[in-house]
């Protein structure tokens, strides 16, 4: 996972929790297994609205990604990420929001972050957002 975030990495281990490979990170120019549901995972700023923005305008035939949102304050996101990541849900096949978990800022691994009770509740919202439970 050289060049992923902490949270990315974290968001990724939350809906692998098994560890078995469920979910990973694409390297650039990889294609996307048969069947895979695509996940984009992005801060909450204003330049993660636009970088989600960017990468859909070329994102072609491939299935409809989920937006995994990661909150980077314990703050509403700025009005203007809010209208982008509005303006795109159309383009997406759910959105699902992590809150604010400051354990992320004091960890060096995601296996270390989920040993958190916050992040380990995250965890299994997410996961059920995503399986539309």
């Amino acid at each position: 996972m050289n060049g992923v975030g902490i949270a990315a990495a974290t968001v990724a281990r939350m809906l692998d929790p098994e560890n078995r490979g469920d979910a990973r990170f694409l390297a650039p120019q990889e294609y996307l297994p048969y069947g895979a549901q695509p996940v984009l995972i992005a801060d909450t700023t204003v330049y993660g609205a636009v970088a989600v923005e960017r990468l859909l305008r070329g994102w072609g035939v491939l299935p409809r990604p989920w937006l995994v949102l990661v909150a980077d304050a314990p703050a509403r996101p700025a009005p203007a990420a809010r209208y982008r990541i509005r303006a795109l849900e159309g383009r997406l096949a759910g959105v699902a929001r992590v809150p604010y978990l400051p354990v992320l800022r004091a960890v060096e691994n995601a296996e270390e972050a989920l040993q958190n009770r916050a992040v380990k509740a995250a965890a299994e919202k997410l996961r059920r957002r995503m399986e539309g439970k």
